[in-house]
């Protein structure tokens, strides 16, 4: 069993993020790429302490970038996780 911490890499501060936040009381996080919901939602309840009514995921594929010398290259996959928290609930933290 891994940790929580290696599961949920890090809160994603974004416009997104910000607005599903504030209006939905759903918030995005990062997450280790072969995590699955269950283990996501088992994260943010240890973590933080609070009721997780619903996990969505999505994988973000990595932009192509250009190194110094101009050799095409690639930034990393990332998978996302928007957390669905019970009513009334709140991460003050993110």
């Amino acid at each position: 069993m891994r940790s929580p911490t290696e599961i949920i890499v890090r809160p994603c501060v974004s416009e997104k993020g910000t607005r599903l936040a504030s209006a939905h009381n759903q918030y995005l996080f990062e997450v280790a790429t072969d995590a699955t919901k269950l283990e996501i939602r088992q994260a943010v309840t240890s973590l933080f302490g609070k009721k997780v009514l619903r996990v969505n995921t999505f994988r973000r594929s990595g932009k192509a970038r250009r190194s110094r010398r101009g050799e095409p290259g690639r930034k990393n996959h990332t998978k996302r996780a928007i957390v669905t928290l019970a009513a009334g609930q709140k991460i003050e933290a993110v």
